[in-house]
């Protein structure tokens, strides 16, 4: 009896001992400890740290905290990489934190199955649940995915030093010296750079070619950039009553009170282009368009809607003239709503945002550039880093407030080249700096897409570490990386099939499309 008590407990301690040290090596061949995957409950191997090259100061360095790259900056410190964030601006978080872009605009294809996966995905059944709503749940958020990579906010780029990188003749940075917040000056070496700034920060400084943009769709004689819009914040406002009494109207009494489309679920709305229409603005480079509303619960909503033109984000003077305007113009609309709006009659201003969403600005040229034709033909790559959606969204400028739209694609593939920098061996396009033209710059440009492809990226940017460069890998490498997304963290950018809502179309059809000058076609 004693004997069988013996080996029992010997049983239960060899149990214990297995949970408490793990039952193998991750990938790389490093013992793991286990966490959540960035796509679900399952379990990843959290990655022991790799060492750094001879003579580098981090494996990756990021410039700027949009949260496209903050995704590639998480994972790839996950998987073991030395990740350093250098910011520009002296706050962090850029459009989401600052601007308080809270609005999510979710990518759903033609049977309303959504695009996201990985990191971004958990961001959005969140939202979808209520948890995360407003400002003091995003910056928590935002904080989580920073958590133990070092930044340093409020830098200024003085250099960067350039070399040719001998294994393919590519330009490659080499180093990059900055000045801090407090004048000193700091030289940071690095495998890769990344550009995820709003303003092009470092790719501005590296002589690429700048990519046409929406003054090509709109016909306006000099460079534009899509509106960028300041967040209204409103406290007081009965959602209830709001939704009830703008749904209980007929489809066609709606629209023809409200403007087209106008819908209230208990979550969001859209439409209401007549409110916009009926309110006159202080100035022409101001205007009120049709109201995206975000209902952030116990009364507090989110618009966005108010445009304000000729922003140029690397130009700060223009930037805090522009927050000001708005934020004027924010306590004029207030009484438009109450006027025109059931359940807003006690709505009140409920704050400002420090900063704007900026839509667009700059971009230059990547190995591969995205085109509407890839967007509306469902294209898929050798290379995708991200399966996207969205219509091609082009936002108004001051001449053609309104904007246009050219199609609403069901799903295509966005590559890896349309996030390298093209003729640099080690420079990376974050988010809106996506190489996409004008045209296909309107799906491309939204956040879920970019986040994933950032997320993606930063994976494979460890996983090929001393290795290969990102500008070497090929279609076998790729199909290995694309295995490994599936298997440890349930994201899959291949094998995916879509729609083509072009293949009808002439060649010049298509050229008409991808310089946006044609509505596609039904």
């Amino acid at each position: 009896m004693e004997v069988k008590k013996l080996i029992l407990l010997l049983l239960v301690l060899v149990f214990i001992w297995g949970c408490s040290t793990g039952n193998g090596t991750n990938s790389q061949g490093g013992q793991g400890t286990e966490k959540p995957a960035a796509s679900d409950n399952a379990t990843i191997k959290e990655k022991d740290p790799k060492p750094l090259p001879e003579g580098k100061n981090a494996h990756v360095v990021v410039i700027g905290t949009e949260i496209e790259g903050m995704y590639l900056a998480r994972a790839a410190k996950d998987e073991g990489l030395s990740v350093l964030v250098l910011d520009p601006r002296e706050k962090p978080g850029g459009q989401l934190i600052q601007g308080e872009m809270l609005f999510l605009d979710e990518p759903t294809d033609d049977a309303q199955k959504t695009m996201t996966q990985g990191r971004i995905k958990k961001l959005f059944d969140r939202f979808k649940k209520g948890e995360i709503r407003n400002i003091e749940h995003f910056t928590t958020y935002f904080n989580e995915v920073m958590d133990g990579i070092p930044l340093e906010p409020g830098i200024t780029i003085v250099d960067v030093k350039k070399e040719t990188d001998d294994k393919n003749g590519r330009t490659k940075v080499s180093g990059l010296t900055y000045k801090t917040a407090a004048g000193e000056e700091k030289t940071v070496t690095a495998d890769y750079f990344v550009e995820n700034t709003d303003f092009t920060a470092l790719t501005h400084l590296l002589g690429g070619k700048r990519l046409p943009g929406v003054e090509t769709i709109f016909n306006a004689p000099d460079v534009d950039y899509m509106a960028s819009s300041i967040m209204m914040k409103f406290k007081g406002v009965d959602w209830n009553k709001f939704k009830s009494e703008v749904m209980a109207l007929g489809k066609e009494e709606r629209f023809e009170k409200y403007g087209g489309e106008t819908t209230v679920t208990d979550t969001f709305t859209w439409g209401f282009g007549n409110v916009g229409q009926e309110y006159e603005s202080t100035r022409d480079d101001i205007f009120l368009r049709g109201l995206n509303a975000l209902n952030q619960l116990n009364g507090e909503v989110l618009i966005n809607a108010l445009l304000i033109y000729d922003v140029v984000p690397s130009d700060n003077e223009r930037i805090a003239e522009a927050v000001k305007l708005g934020q004027e113009e924010t306590d004029l609309i207030v009484d438009h709503l109450r006027d025109m709006l059931p359940g807003w009659e006690n709505a009140e201003v409920n704050g400002y945002p420090d900063y704007l969403y900026i839509r667009d600005f700059d971009r230059y040229e990547t190995d591969y550039i995205l085109q509407a034709t890839d967007v509306m033909g469902g294209e898929m790559f050798w290379d995708n880093v991200s399966i996207a959606s969205y219509p091609l969204d082009n936002q108004g400028i001051k001449s053609s407030p309104w904007g246009v739209g050219l199609g609403n694609p069901d799903k295509y593939g966005m590559p890896l080249r349309s996030f390298i920098l093209k003729d640099y061996a080690n420079v990376i396009v974050a988010g809106k700096n996506v190489g996409a033209t004008a045209a296909a710059y309107g799906s491309a440009r939204i956040q879920a897409n970019t986040s994933l492809a950032g997320e993606v990226i930063g994976i494979i940017l460890a996983q090929i570490d001393g290795e290969k460069q990102l500008v070497e890998l090929n279609e076998e490498d790729m199909k290995k990386m694309h295995a490994y997304l599936k298997k440890e963290y349930k994201i899959n950018v291949s094998s995916v099939k879509a729609k083509n809502k072009i293949a009808d179309y002439t060649d010049a059809e298509r050229e008409q499309l991808n310089s946006g000058k044609q509505v596609t076609k039904k």
